[in-house]
């Protein structure tokens, strides 16, 4: 093990080639660039042994590791905001495929308007796709699940795509020091991939092909099904990454200061390093706060979930995207889990950080104070009182005669 002070995009590009990929297609948009331009310099200078493919969109950088996926070999690639929507297509294509592909998405918000900053919509956006989503706080744990995305995906028990998420800027062009493993140490955790099926001239064999009625709603329910199973291979795949690595996994939800909290915090990504800060100021105050960290929001794992949080009074939402027309997709989601169960928290949802606007230790008292006035439906916080909204009211401005 070698500590390293990286870009939270070398940090990923370091722990993809250590994955040995053998095809690599990506298209370059900000904040995912760096990424895709690491791994072209370590190709370039022989550093990485695997096929570089240049693309002219992100439509084709997906289209291109679906295709060397089916051909059996390990194949990564990388894209941000519009390029996920662009890629969105190909990528109800491979999980309907089964084909193990590993992606990152660098989170930045989508247009229009155009904003290159940070939240998680574009990420949030592809939950329907059969892909499994996991949500790094920092760059050492985006750098973890790389490392296990693949053992994820390309467990024969489930055989869909994996895509590792971080925020973009905040992580992506943040320097910290990353434990980066040997090679040895990376093989002995990631065998090489042996795939179940894929094309090949001796053992012909077909991919995504025309399904009638008849069969077509069983490939919905078989994906569902595997993802439903996968929550306990993603665990045990975190459990040997410790026991490789020394190194603690979360790869489902984490924990911090919950064991006797009447009031949660839940989030995902790098705004969990502020709750953590704020819960441990407000327990040096008195106050029972604690912070569930969800990693894993594909599949979304209801039962963890569920035994976590039944003990709170308050359960407190606060997340980077936004399901427009109805409110907070993690938040929602998270009623659900307790519909008709005992043990029911007051769950309040807001929506903050939006096209990369600051998440503050002020956002975070203001959500708590909220949530323990009254339960919360969706709320927006820290929305402007000076700007005027169209067709919509806006009590917060003092208007004058």
């Amino acid at each position: 093990m070698t500590k390293k002070l990286l870009e939270g995009s070398q940090g990923i590009a370091e722990a993809v080639a250590l994955c040995r990929p053998q095809v690599i297609a990506a298209y370059p948009i900000t904040p995912q660039t760096h990424i895709p331009q690491e791994l072209a310099d370590m190709v370039a200078n022989g550093k990485l042994k695997a096929e570089w493919v240049n693309v002219e969109s992100e439509h084709s950088a997906a289209s291109v590791v679906l295709g060397a996926s089916a051909t059996g070999v390990r194949v990564f690639t990388a894209s941000s905001s519009q390029g996920i929507l662009l890629m969105s297509e190909v990528l109800f294509n491979i999980a309907g495929m089964r084909l193990p592909v590993v992606m990152v998405c660098v989170n930045r918000s989508v247009s229009a308007p155009l904003n290159i900053w940070n939240d998680q919509q574009d990420s949030i956006s592809q939950r329907d796709t059969g892909v499994i989503q996991l949500y790094a706080e920092d760059n050492q744990e985006a750098a973890d699940l790389v490392y296990q995305a693949y053992r994820i995906a390309e467990d024969h028990r489930v055989l869909l795509p994996v895509m590792v998420c971080l925020d973009g800027y905040v992580l992506s062009h943040a320097w910290e020091t990353v434990d980066i493993p040997s090679q040895a140490q990376v093989d002995s955790f990631l065998p090489p991939f042996k795939p179940l099926y894929k094309l090949d001239p001796e053992n012909p064999l077909s991919f995504g092909m025309y399904m009638e009625p008849d069969k077509y709603l069983e490939t919905r329910y078989m994906i569902q099904h595997t993802m439903e199973q996968s929550i306990g291979i993603i665990q045990d795949v975190a459990h040997d990454f410790e026991k490789t690595f020394g190194r603690p996994a979360t790869a489902i939800i984490e924990e911090y200061q919950t064991h006797d909290a009447t009031t949660i915090l839940v989030g995902m990504g790098s705004m969990v390093s502020l709750f953590k800060e704020e819960v441990d100021q407000l327990r040096s105050q008195g106050q029972k706060v604690g912070v569930l960290k969800l990693v894993c929001y594909r599949p979304f794992p209801k039962e963890e979930l569920y035994q976590s949080l039944k003990g709170a009074k308050h359960v407190v939402v606060i997340e980077k995207s936004t399901s427009l027309g109805f409110g907070g997709p993690v938040a929602s989601e998270l009623r659900s889990v307790f519909y008709g169960r005992p043990q029911q928290p007051s769950i309040s949802g807001f929506i903050a950080g939006l096209g990369g606007r600051d998440i503050t230790a002020e956002t975070v008292k203001t959500a708590l104070n909220k949530a323990h006035q009254h339960p919360v439906d969706t709320e927006y916080l820290d929305l402007r009182t000076d700007l005027e909204l169209e067709g919509v009211s806006n009590p917060a401005r003092q208007h004058k005669k």
